[in-house]
């Protein structure tokens, strides 16, 4: 790739910059989901990529310096590491959506998310706290569809008439154009309008863990859950409590 344009920022004090490229895989933060990190490397030099964003249309990859020689050319390498672990809590919004649906009820619906490499946290009409039992069957259902390994179904450019058609998930108060990406992980399971990236089949997530639970306004709940390796280390963690625990009790 090659640099096109660049402009200076100041952030928080600090000067940043903002350069746009011929063409990027970086995916820039949208939809909840926060944008790659990475860096662009020449032959000479390596320049690091802190955050992307859109505007106007145009990818925005920030950086804390400038490469030397900006008529160069680049390899863009997005953190791979990164990128996955968002994925796989990107697709395990979709599923929670799913299964907190099934199991609450229709009335429940998506007010805000947000997807990071660590954990997602997801926002969702419904008018009491959930129960342990009702914790513990979202989380059932979803690691029931992650052993499943549903593959994803990506529908690009599709007319919106069409995925209304096929029953999708759409956002209240979204503004959606002519045309729409539609993800699908079992059509009889969850069908979403969205612009992530997501894992290419749900076994690549290995466990979904709900850590909690509460409310942010009238009506409104949010959960945190976490997936992949952080999941299984927060199970060993709870695993060693629970034997320190039982220790305990026989001293």
């Amino acid at each position: 790739t090659k640099i096109l344009r660049y402009r200076s920022v100041t952030a928080k004090g600090k000067a940043q910059y903002q350069v746009v490229l011929n063409n990027t895989p970086f995916y820039p933060e949208g939809g909840g989901q926060v944008g790659d990190t990475g860096e662009l490397v020449s032959d000479t030099e390596k320049v690091y990529v802190i955050n992307t964003k859109k505007e106007n249309d145009l990818i925005l990859h920030f950086t804390k310096e400038l490469p030397k020689n900006l008529d160069g050319t680049f390899t863009a390498k997005v953190n791979e590491l990164k990128r996955r672990n968002t994925e796989k809590n990107h697709s395990v919004t979709h599923l929670i959506h799913s299964a907190l649906r099934n199991i609450l009820g229709d009335h429940v619906a998506q007010k805000g998310s947000l997807v990071g490499p660590d954990y997602m946290r997801f926002d969702f009409s419904h008018f009491s706290k959930m129960t342990n039992e009702e914790i513990e069957r979202v989380e059932q259902l979803v690691n029931g569809k992650i052993r499943e390994n549903v593959s994803l179904g990506e529908s690009r450019n599709i007319p919106i008439k069409e995925a209304q058609e096929a029953g999708a998930m759409m956002l209240f108060g979204e503004k959606y154009g002519d045309t729409v990406r539609m993800i699908t992980f079992d059509p009889t399971y969850s069908i979403e309008l969205c612009g992530g990236t997501h894992v290419k089949a749900t076994g690549e997530i290995g466990l979904c863990r709900i850590v909690s639970e509460g409310a942010v306004a009238a009506g409104v709940r949010r959960i945190e859950v976490i997936t992949g390796k952080v999941a299984e280390e927060k199970a060993r963690e709870e695993a060693q409590i629970v034997a320190q625990l039982k220790e305990l009790l026989k001293a």
